[in-house]
């Protein structure tokens, strides 16, 4: 058996003489490897006498961790003198990560809070599964109107529970109680108003449904933005101002406005909004989905409906339409998001294509 002492000293020689990382390794593996001269001295140790194995065999693990430690030195050394110029190219380009953005109507969606924040809005949600109560009575629509015709709505079967029977299907339920995917953000206005007294002003973003076909104006899905504001002295005046100031912030200046007469069972009287685009936030290219967009007749694009709060309104959550007053209006933040960014068809924002999100 070789002298434990000898072989130290010729371990520790080869060690310090490797000039780089392979040679490094060929003296490991001749001293320290699984056949090495070091583990060979320590498997035989088992054949020895119980007096030698005492002394050698702390001795050789001594030797063991010593020479480890050398090794791992003598690695950190040569990695520092040659490593990085050998096996890093410091001309070479980094590696572009590619970082998460917002969706494009998440995007818009925060831009539209934050114009109205600070007007001094709120910002308020509600359920997206209504009851047809909230989604239309107490909205001033009454059953026979077209909007609760059930090609336009998706009615919900119900699971309600009464204390004799459960109720699983909705033509046993009180019509008011069925349950349905809210066709327009306007419920909330009349859950908020039920627990809060005026004057307030608030804003109610979120997703609607409509059971129609899709095109490249129209979805099954989409999002809506409500605006209420409700105190003694409100007129069409302050929502002028309003509606105004939010679009030049949205947009930019240079906006031309158009206000029309319209129709909407839960105000009185109603109004249209239209915006005139400059040339610079018209579509550009020639393609005929634009027509969905802008109309390529017409530079004036209807934007809102919007009108004073209706009597029949306030009765349902108990004001006093004699004492108060209000504006309520309604808009796509899809159709806001397709002027922003020039998005020629609304399907494109629930495809998933990742080539249309990485554009923004």
């Amino acid at each position: 058996m070789r002298d434990i002492g000898k072989l130290k000293e010729e371990a520790i020689r080869a060690l310090r003489g490797a000039a780089d990382a392979e040679a490094l390794e060929g003296v490991r593996v001749k001293y320290l490897g699984r056949k090495g001269e070091l583990t060979g001295l320590l498997r035989a140790l088992k054949d020895l006498p119980v007096a030698e194995r005492k002394r050698i065999g702390p001795a050789a693990n001594v030797l063991r961790r010593e020479l480890e430690s050398l090794v791992d030195s003598k690695k950190a050394e040569l990695g520092g003198n040659e490593g990085n110029r050998v096996h890093l190219d410091v001309t070479k380009p980094g590696e572009k990560l590619r970082r998460g953005h917002l969706h494009p109507l998440t995007r818009i969606d925060k831009d539209i809070r934050d114009i109205f924040r600070s007007m001094n809005f709120s910002v308020v949600e509600g359920p997206e599964v209504e009851t047809a109560y909230y989604n239309f009575d107490a909205l001033n629509i009454p059953p026979d109107h077209p909007a609760r015709d059930m090609w336009d709505t998706l009615w919900l079967q119900s699971n309600q529970k009464n204390s004799k029977f459960e109720i699983r299907n909705s033509k046993f339920l009180n019509k008011s109680q069925q349950l349905l995917l809210r066709t327009h953000t306007s419920p909330v206005q009349v859950r908020y108003m039920e627990t809060h007294e005026p004057p307030f002003q608030i804003v109610v973003p979120g997703r609607v449904f409509r059971y129609e076909a899709t095109d490249a104006s129209h979805e099954i899905n989409f999002y809506q933005l409500e605006g209420l504001m409700v105190g003694e002295d409100v007129s069409l005046a302050n929502f002028k101002f309003v509606v105004e100031e939010f679009f030049r912030k949205l947009f930019g200046k240079g906006l031309e406005f158009r206000f029309r007469p319209g129709y909407f069972p839960f105000v009185e009287p109603g109004l249209e909004v239209d915006i005139k685009l400059t040339r610079d936030q018209r579509q550009t290219t020639n393609d005929s989905r634009q027509s969905s967009v802008v109309s390529r007749q017409s530079d004036w694009l209807e934007v809102m409906g919007a009108g004073m709060v209706h009597r029949n309104v306030f009765d349902a959550v108990h004001y006093n339409p004699d004492a108060v007053h209000g504006f309520a209006f309604g808009m796509g933040i899809d159709r806001l998001a397709m002027i922003k960014y020039k998005v020629p068809d609304i399907r494109l924002f629930y495809n998933g294509d990742l080539r249309f999100i990485r554009q923004f």
